[in-house]
């Protein structure tokens, strides 16, 4: 269809809470556009997942895929693509791990967030069907941040170390490394 413009930090938007999408609403041509447009725009922009605020929609969808294989948040397995309308989650297991984030909104920067690695997500698909699936790991932190900005929010908002935002040349550059020799001792 179309790759829309992604609106980046401090534009209003992506600090507003979206609106849940009506059952009637899921069959609509604008939101089958709606959605293509995201398709298009997450496979243009490289990422692994992309929330309507984020194309200045303020509704509750975000999708999710993951070519697999090597990224730039490392080997990942792939995950076909998954359309969540009005997502929710349970959170399976209180125990954290931290990942480097970075954000289509937020380009050029990469911020350590430590959330939880064991969730379940409740969400609606296109054709108004309850879905649910469990994602672990790498994966339920791309669910969660994908579903912050359907609140509102931004990764930076649950970095809890400043110290821990880079940019991405800089992360490259210094961490990984660090990251790497630490991983080896």
């Amino acid at each position: 269809m179309a790759v829309r413009k992604i609106i980046r930090m401090g534009h209003p938007n992506l600090r507003r809470p979206a609106r849940p999408l009506l059952l009637e609403e899921l069959q609509s041509a604008e939101l089958q556009r709606l959605v293509a447009d995201m398709i298009d725009t997450l496979h243009d922009y490289g990422g692994v997942g992309l929330a309507a605020p984020q194309v200045n929609e303020g509704v509750r969808l975000a999708i999710v895929e993951v070519a697999g294989g090597a990224t730039r948040y490392g080997d990942l397995q792939q995950v076909p693509l998954t359309i969540c309308v009005n997502p929710e989650i349970d959170v399976l297991d209180e125990r954290t791990a931290g990942y480097w984030e970075g954000c289509l909104s937020i380009p050029g920067l990469r911020g350590y967030v430590e959330r939880p690695q064991s969730i379940s997500v409740r969400f609606l698909d296109l054709h108004g069907q309850a879905q649910s699936l469990r994602a672990d790991g790498f994966l339920a932190t791309i669910f969660q941040h994908e579903f912050d900005h359907l609140d509102g929010r931004l990764y930076i908002d649950r970095i809890e170390d400043p110290a821990k935002l880079a940019f991405e040349d800089e992360y490259a550059r210094y961490v990984l490394p660090r990251e790497a020799a630490d991983a080896r001792a």
